[in-house]
Order: structure tokens, then C-alpha cells, then sequence
């Protein structure tokens, strides 16, 4: 009886018994034994049609409380049921469709256990250094402090604070582009150039470390800038790339130590390659080193495992790859690509 209430049922009825009795009316004008053959074969198929057509509404509405049952349960669908006519063809939209909302209640998940996991990395690299902190202004608050030991404490306050201040701008900038909203500039940019800008931060402190950085192209005999290694891209984001490599390598390289930056191009890709003659990866690290908050077994201290990551995302949104191994002889090797296509 629901399936009479239908407005679309109603007047395929009335359509379907007009029809019936205009057959009726038109065997009637050729003789009686006519027009009830026609009577009980325009019942017949009323009766007929209306059973499949309950069937498959039967069907349908079964369906439809399988579908809220999965919403709302995560109760599975056996579709094997669902194989005729309009049905089956429903029946590979609805699979798709639940495919796809099992794959995004999936990613939602995983999703939301990422962000539980960076928000307690995040709340711990900032709480570390903000301890630090505090307990190095509850010292400077000691009246009898003797000045060298407070300027040793100014100082260890200055680079705690440099380093919460490196570590959020890192977080934004990570978040600025997990959102898409950066935007890349494409201009060509010169690898000469690009290692110097990114280089400069670090020249002191390579110095002090008696490290040595040295720069070595592939190419000689360049005359002119059409000849000199480029690609096309963002200089100010791919100098932070670069910048987090060095920074990297000037880590964990030995007071004494040497890191080298060479590069080249071919048709095909602009590639740079940064190398150090530290003690490289453990081989446990390697499938890790880019992810966000990993902390290699060679990690220094004051090292939060943003800084790679950091690098790879800016080099992947600019058609360019970033990996890392170790040299044969010792240490670690960055090899970036950015590609002409």
C-alpha cells in the first residue's frame, strides 16, 4: 500500500486503467467475448507490472535502509543482491560512492591522528626551550649574579629564543603550505646565486666551526648568464630549502669539517647536490629523514626534524625532487632535481 501512495505510481495506475479501458471499449464494438479477453489481459498485465514494480521498490527502499545503516553504523553492504536492470547500474555508483567514503573516513582518521601527534611534537619543542627560559630569568633575577655569568646566561637566552622563533615560523610556513595557500613564483632562478643567498646565514657559524663550505660547478667555461645552471621557480622559498639542507650538514659536520655544494644541468633537470664529510645516516633513519618531527640516532640536541621536511615540500611543489643517502666514503649526500616539464 506505501508504494500506491507514490505520486509516480499513481499516474502510471491511471495512465495504465485509462489504456485498459479504452481497449475494453474497443473490443466491445467488435463483439463481447473481445472486449473481456481484453478486460482480463489489460488486468493481467496490470497485476504483473505492479508485482515487479513492488519488487523492485522493495529493493530499493531495503537498500536505502543499508545505506543508513552504513552511514550511521559502518554496518557493510552486501551489493551481490542488487543485480538487475536500473538496479545494477545503481548498485556500481553506490559501490564507488562507498568506496570513496570509506577512503576519506580513512584519511579523516589519519588525519586527525596526525594532528593529535604534531600538536603534542609542537607543544614539546616549545615547551622545552620556554622551561629553559624561564629558568634562566629566575637566575638573572639574583641580585649577587656575577656579570660573566649573566652574560652567559643573556646569551643562552638569545638563542633560545631564536630557536622558538625558527621553530614557529617553520610550523607557519609548513601550515601555509598544507592549506595550498602559497603561492610560487616561477622566474628563472640562477644556482650560483641561490647557494650563496642560502649560504650567507650560516658563514659564521661555519666559521666558528672551522668548517669549510666549498661550491663546485660541473660546468666550466660559462660566459654568460644563458649558460649558468637555472631553473624556474621561487628564489625566496627554494633559498629556505637550500638554507635547511646547509644547516643540516653544518650540524652534523666535525669542527674542521668540509661541506661541499656542486651542481649541474641537463635537458632535462637542474640538479644540486650538497654533500658533508660528516658521519652520515644510520640506514634505519634514511626512509624517515623527511618526515615531520623524526629525530635521526645522529640528531643533535637542538634538533626539532622540521627542517628537512620543510625543504622537501617546498622542492616537491616546484616539480622537483629531494632525496638523501650516504657517500661511499662517509658522510651525508642531498640530491635535489627541479625538472624542465
Amino acid at each position: 500500500m506505501n508504494m500506491i501512495r507514490n505520486p509516480e505510481i499513481q499516474k502510471s495506475l491511471l495512465a495504465h486503467m485509462l489504456l485498459a479501458i479504452l481497449a475494453v471499449a474497443v473490443g466491445w464494438l467488435h463483439d463481447i467475448y473481445t472486449a473481456i479477453c481484453l478486460l482480463l489481459f489489460s488486468a493481467l498485465y496490470i497485476l504483473v507490472h505492479y508485482l515487479f514494480t513492488a519488487n523492485r521498490y522493495r529493493k530499493l527502499k531495503q537498500l536505502s535502509l543499508e545505506l543508513d545503516s552504513m552511514l550511521h553504523n559502518n554496518t557493510p553492504i552486501d551489493f551481490q543482491r542488487y543485480r538487475e536492470g536500473e538496479l545494477s547500474i545503481l548498485e556500481s555508483e553506490l559501490s564507488k560512492m562507498t568506496l570513496r567514503l570509506g577512503e576519506q573516513a580513512m584519511a579523516l582518521a589519519n588525519d586527525k591522528q596526525f594532528l593529535a601527534d604534531s600538536m603534542a611534537d609542537i607543544s614539546h619543542q616549545i615547551r622545552s626551550p620556554l622551561t629553559s627560559s624561564n629558568l634562566i630569568l629566575s637566575l638573572l633575577m639574583e641580585q649577587e649574579l656575577p656579570t660573566d655569568r649573566r652574560r652567559q646566561l643573556l646569551r643562552e637566552l638569545t638563542q633560545l629564543l631564536s630557536r622558538i622563533d625558527w621553530l614557529v615560523e617553520s610550523l607557519l610556513k609548513m601550515s601555509k603550505m598544507d592549506a595550498g595557500t602559497v603561492t610560487f613564483k616561477c622566474r628563472p632562478i640562477l644556482i650560483p646565486e641561490l647557494i650563496r643567498q642560502a649560504a650567507e646565514p650560516l658563514l659564521i657559524p661555519m666559521e666558528l666551526r672551522e668548517q669549510t663550505l666549498d661550491i663546485i660547478s660541473d660546468m666550466p667555461g660559462i660566459s654568460n648568464d644563458a649558460d649558468i645552471p637555472q631553473f624556474h621557480g621561487d628564489f625566496a622559498w627554494s633559498t629556505e630549502a637550500v638554507l635547511n639542507i646547509l644547516k643540516n650538514c653544518m650540524e652534523h659536520t666535525p669542527i674542521g669539517g668540509q661541506i661541499e655544494v656542486s651542481f649541474a644541468q641537463n635537458a632535462i633537470f637542474t640538479e644540486i647536490v650538497i654533500e658533508d664529510n660528516g658521519p652520515g645516516f644510520d640506514q634505519e633513519d634514511l626512509p624517515h629523514l623527511f618526515e615531520r618531527f623524526y629525530k635521526g640516532k645522529n640528531a643533535s640536541e637542538n634538533s626539532v626534524g622540521i627542517g628537512l621536511a620543510l625543504a622537501r615540500m617546498i622542492v616537491t611543489q616546484q616539480n622537483g625532487t629531494l632525496k638523501a643517502e650516504n657517500r661511499p666514503e662517509g658522510g651525508a649526500r642531498f640530491v635535489m632535481k627541479f625538472y624542465t616539464a
